[in-house]
């Protein structure tokens, strides 16, 4: 028998490039695959439904599930994750030296709705107690402009400007019309902003160790926030429960080759002594195992502040989110 053939949208990374190049293929499956930006393929997938499976933002993905957009269940993948408050910006001449300084100010996001914002606000809300309504936004894309378009709008009590169209998140840094920036993508195609914010001397990154900040809210909460998951259409994961959860095998193997190619990359440190043999358990540690028993605890976090932050009506519950036959994993 043939193997059924589905189509697939996911970016390039060390997880997926297994997938990719074929070293972890889903059995049953002949995956037609297209390799595509973050934006491209939510915009495609989004509006057109392009996909049999695509790569997804957890936001958008929540949010679709709690409007009634059945089109779409989840599948456990999870192919990006990052501290996205370590990475927040502000100007030298605002005062802002502590995230409980943003209280107050004007602050820049490319799109409220999109995950990495999600993620960053939550953080306020929980280490610092600043809530969106504490905070003024400034929003670069504007309706037309997203990838992402799920029919935002701003929550109640939050007040969300767009950026005039003759300037950019960038722009209003430099200036000093705004006064932080929460997420910033200077110079990624597609983005309207292409100033160099890293080096300017009237711009700094509120935390000056981000990786110090990283390990701290790592071991205080556990919570290694994700930012891309998976999605597949509703009726083949009805029609074929075992496509859902032959996708989940196949990306855990390339989870798997991805940490042994890791560690085959920092052999040489090894031998030469410039990795202290002592690192050698940290790096192996799979910082990106699949399913939802492990991410449980990120999941929750995630959906709770979907709810929070007036995205979802509800806390959503990982049945609702992802496909049946991977509930157990």
């Amino acid at each position: 028998m043939a193997d059924l053939k589905l189509s697939l949208a996911l970016t390039s990374n060390p997880r997926t490039r297994p997938v990719i190049d074929g070293r972890a293929v889903p059995e049953g499956i002949d995956l037609v695959k297209t390799v595509l930006d973050p934006g491209a393929i939510f915009s495609r997938q989004l509006h057109d439904a392009e996909f049999d499976l695509a790569e997804m933002s957890m936001a958008s993905l929540l949010m679709l599930l709690d409007q009634g957009d059945d089109r779409f269940v989840g599948i456990p993948v999870f192919t990006t994750k990052r501290f996205f408050h370590t990475n927040i910006l502000v100007r030298r001449d605002a005062k802002i030296d502590s995230p409980a300084d943003l209280k107050g100010k004007r602050v820049g996001v490319p799109e409220y709705q999109q995950t990495a914002a999600l993620w960053i606000r939550g953080f306020l809300q929980d280490e610092v107690g600043v809530t969106p309504r504490d905070l003024e936004f400034w929003m670069e894309r504007a309706p037309e402009e997203s990838n992402v378009n799920t029919g935002f709008k701003p929550p109640p009590g939050v007040t969300v400007h767009f950026v005039p169209p003759d300037k950019s998140l960038g722009s209003m840094m430099l200036s000093g019309e705004l006064q932080a920036c929460l997420v910033y993508y200077g110079g990624y195609p597609g983005e309207r902003s292409t100033q160099d914010l890293s080096d300017n001397p009237d711009i700094k990154r509120l935390f000056r160790d981000r990786a110090a900040e990283g390990a701290r809210y790592y071991a205080k909460t556990g919570i290694y926030p994700i930012n891309h998951g998976m999605i597949i259409r509703r009726e083949i994961a009805r029609q074929s429960p075992w496509v859902a959860q032959s996708i989940l095998k196949a990306f855990s193997k390339a989870s798997g080759i991805a940490d042994k190619d890791r560690m085959d990359h920092v052999a040489n440190h090894f031998d030469t002594g410039l990795v202290p043999p002592q690192d050698r358990a940290a790096l192996a540690t799979p910082l990106f195992a699949q399913g939802i028993g492990p991410n449980r605890k990120t999941l929750e976090a995630i959906a709770r502040y979907a709810c929070e932050q007036d995205f979802t009506k509800r806390v959503l519950a990982m049945d609702e989110v992802f496909a049946e036959s991977t509930l157990s994993s």
